[in-house]
């Protein structure tokens, strides 16, 4: 692959989905805090700093490899912030609160970068950038959309199990916290065979819809 090109994949698919994880572990930490537990900020991780999220494989290498080799998996994750229970006055909900912000801040984004196509749409389509801001924004939407939707499976160690445990008995999800190794296992399988490819229903539905509501409220 042709290094110019490689740069150009880079810009458009690793530098929004970079932030992308950056913002969701940012959110986390930032609820945490309202809710008592300063552990991520005296870590320091509430940041949106990639390096203080990095994971070498998962936030780097994997993801970097997958765009040079052009590989139909792109995938990846970084370090969880760290949130210390016995700091939160109320754990059970309050953790519930914590996990909902990681996909609730990539759907805020998502909405941001269909917002941003609007308003390009509405005042700045005839300049020459226009169209391929575009292209970036709805790659930026996108990747949003599906870390928001995939974190939102009800299996630890994602935010869904922890939204799950809300609404579970402490047995219970004592239980599936012990086996999250398990479950681990399961989702990267999950992922590898393409199973995984039926959340493409869900996030291009609500891509379009996102940014059809979006371009209707400038009245285009």
């Amino acid at each position: 692959m042709d290094p110019i090109e490689i740069g150009a994949k880079i810009g458009i698919y690793f530098i929004p989905f970079l932030f992308a994880l950056c913002f969701h572990e940012f959110a986390h930490g930032w609820v945490a805090r309202r809710r008592g537990d300063n552990t991520a900020e005296m870590m320091g991780r509430l940041s949106l700093n990639p390096l203080v999220h990095m994971d070498l494989v998962g936030t780097f290498i994997l993801p970097l490899m997958s765009i040079i080799l052009s590989t139909p998996i792109f995938f990846g994750w970084a370090k969880p912030v760290p949130v210390n229970s016995r700091n939160l006055k109320n754990p059970r909900v309050d953790m519930f609160w914590i996990a909902l912000a990681g996909p609730a801040s990539n759907i805020f984004l998502a909405c941001v970068g269909a917002l941003l196509i609007a308003v390009i749409a509405k005042f700045f389509l005839s300049f020459a950038f226009a169209s391929a801001l575009i292209e970036i924004l709805k790659v930026f939407i996108i990747t949003n959309l599906f870390l928001a939707f995939f974190n939102l499976i009800p299996l630890h160690p994602l935010d869904g199990g922890k939204i799950m445990a809300r609404f579970l008995s402490p047995q219970l999800n004592y239980k599936l916290e012990q086996n999250e190794h398990v479950t681990s296992m399961i989702l990267m399988a999950l992922v590898l065979t393409g199973v995984l490819r039926f959340l493409s229903i869900p996030v291009f539905w609500s891509a379009n819809h996102l940014i059809g509501i979006a371009i209707g409220g400038f009245g285009l």
